[in-house]
């Protein structure tokens, strides 16, 4: 700091001046290290990975990467044939499922604010990524991936994380059947190796052309998809720890390779996969397609982070650990933009490979992390031979999925449920299945939210409570000649009084006939008011008011009192001269000195 001095100013001053420049100067730097230490505090409390808090946190050593790196091992060996397959059903070549599960996988464990969670490419993605490449290719697909990563980097840093848990579940049952069905649909051809030039994307349409070419199905790929089927469901049942998938798709490659099958394979409809990841690239930023495939960047974010949470939820009660929402979506959202880099599609946590990832016995991220080493391995090593992986046995793998999707036992179970829910569920897998899913999800949403509301709206309930009066005596007297002869009534509201109600207690105050002198609101037993319910409150407070009626509010609690003092004072109303009591023996008090008052003002006069 420069310091120019006053040649007024005597040897002392000088020095009293600079002592007060140092003080100002440490001061500011002591300010700014709070801040900066504030900011650090809570950066930790709300966005810590996962990995840095078993690492640093619990403690890390040689026997625990084992664990973690057998896990990843385990992990790996699942996804390889899941990563091919997904990519294929999403319109994208084999390797660049691979890359997703090794680049956004990685970073999904890097940063990610689950114990156990492994990221990847997932069935859920496969109907939104599959559109967006017939109509823009893989450069509208890296703008969608890009708005994805980036609102779920916002989800995350504003904390958004804990609310996606409000997402009805029978909107989520339902969207997920939908693209279930939808995955299944679309492996059909490959599965029978049926002849199809040219393909309908509608759902209906495309079961017509199955049926229509159903004469052209190929021997050797139905062989293919039985055996496949039948190897995979005997070892699941028969020896669950094994993986199935790997040892399925190993061994329908082994039988096409030494029979020299006529049957489609990765090598002769894609030309094999490459021996390495490619170069990282930015792709060019087109701000009129973003436009265009804003709805699926947004329908993306929203599945990822559903999926994810979703899964660090089930994970979670495998193993009793918790995990940090917002550091998840931080996660995918990073995973996402780094899958761009490398020609990837969209990632999100997988359940299913989640779940293998727990039961290996992993102990942290660092299993995530491995499971991309050992997949970029696979790649160098074993690229060749993956040409000879026939697509019935991967479509054969995709139709399980599929039908694990589907959630049978779930859709039996909502059907049987509330008549709301069985309507939200049916509106939201058909509306999947036959329109979009961007539709489906918001049509799904209003809807349940509509029914909650009304019963929300059922739930509240209006009364003349003229017992309670009856039971009250003052004096010796029964409280009861009060009512019949100076007109007290008490009236008693119970559930939240929100919009969705407000019709109900509008229509009841209106078709009161009495006109009495005091009103007792007894509210004990309304737990929030929202805006127009309080309005509707404060409209017939001024209309009793007009009309000389004595409004008395009984027990009411703290966010309704909040609320009603708020719309008071937007009235113009003082709060204050507005009768409340803690109690109804109170208010009955206050009800008896305002009668009592009023007959000694009309004696006077």
């Amino acid at each position: 700091m420069k310091i120019i001095w006053n040649n007024a100013l005597t040897k002392s001053q000088k020095g009293v001046h600079l002592s007060a420049v140092r003080i100002r100067t440490k001061e500011r730097r002591a300010q700014m290290k709070e801040y900066i230490q504030r900011f650090v505090n809570y950066y930790i409390a709300n966005f810590t990975p996962k990995l840095a808090e078993c690492i640093y946190t619990k403690g890390y050593n040689l026997e625990k990467f084992k664990r973690d790196s057998l896990a990843g091992l385990t992990v790996a060996v699942i996804s390889i044939p899941l990563g091919m397959a997904l990519a294929i059903a999403s319109g994208v070549e084999p390797a660049q499922g691979l890359y997703t599960a090794i680049v956004a996988g990685f970073f999904i464990a890097l940063l990610g604010g689950s114990r156990y969670q492994i990221g990847g490419p997932t069935g859920a993605f496969v109907i939104v990524i599959f559109n967006v490449m017939q109509q823009f290719g893989y450069q509208g697909l890296a703008m969608t991936m890009i708005i994805a990563g980036i609102v779920l980097l916002i989800a995350g840093y504003m904390k958004l994380g804990t609310y996606i848990k409000y997402i009805p579940y029978p909107v989520i049952t339902g969207f997920t059947a939908g693209i279930g069905l939808l995955l299944i649909t679309t492996q059909i051809k490959d599965l029978l190796g049926l002849k199809i030039d040219n393909l309908p994307a509608e759902f209906l349409p495309k079961w017509g052309a199955y049926i229509s070419h159903f004469n052209t199905i190929s021997l050797n790929s139905a062989l293919i998809a039985v055996l496949s089927f039948i190897v995979i469901f005997y070892i699941q049942y028969r020896h669950p720890k094994l993986p199935a998938y790997l040892l399925a798709v190993t061994g329908a490659t082994i039988i096409v390779a030494l029979f020299g099958m006529s049957i489609d394979t990765i090598g002769n409809k894609f030309g094999g996969i490459p021996h390495f990841l490619p170069m990282p690239k930015i792709p060019d930023i087109d701000l009129n397609l973003a436009l265009k495939v804003m709805p699926s960047g947004l329908t993306i974010a929203f599945l990822a982070g559903i999926e994810s949470l979703l899964s660090a939820t089930v994970v979670d009660g495998m193993s009793g650990d918790n995990h940090n929402s917002n550091a998840e979506l931080i996660g995918e959202g990073v995973a996402n933009i780094m899958s761009v880099l490398f020609m990837g599609v969209p990632a999100t946590g997988a359940i299913a490979r989640t779940a293998a990832n727990f039961k290996a016995k992993a102990y942290s991220p660092m299993s995530g992390i491995m499971q991309s080493v050992f997949l970029l391995l696979f790649m160098l090593l074993l690229a060749p031979v993956a040409q000879y992986i026939p697509l019935a046995c991967l479509s054969a793998v995709l139709v399980i999925i599929g039908y694990n999707m589907l959630g049978l036992e779930k859709i039996y179970k909502l059907l049987q449920g509330p008549t709301g829910d069985r309507y939200t569920l049916i509106v939201t897998l058909l509306l999947t299945v036959l329109v979009d899913l961007n539709t489906a999800i918001s049509v799904g949403f209003i809807l349940a939210s509509i029914i909650f509301m009304h019963r929300m709206s059922r739930e509240m309930e209006i009364e003349t409570d003229d017992p309670a009066l009856v039971e009250k005596k003052f004096g010796g007297r029964d409280f009861s000649e009060i009512l019949r002869h100076r007109g007290v009534i008490s009236m008693r509201i119970s559930g939240p009084l929100f919009f969705g109600g407000v019709s109900n207690i509008s229509k009841f105050l209106k078709n009161l006939n009495e006109m009495p002198k005091v009103l007792i609101l007894r509210m004990g037993y309304v737990p929030m008011v929202d805006a127009s319910g309080a309005n509707i409150i404060v409209e017939f407070v001024k209309k009793q008011q007009k009309k000389g009626i004595k409004v008395i509010f009984s027990n009411v609690k703290k966010q309704p009192r909040r609320v009603l003092h708020k719309a008071f004072s937007e009235e113009g109303i003082d709060y204050h001269t507005i009768s409340t009591s803690s109690t109804f023996d109170n208010a009955l008090k206050m009800a008896r000195r305002y009668l009592r008052n009023m007959e000694e003002a009309e004696g006077k006069e």
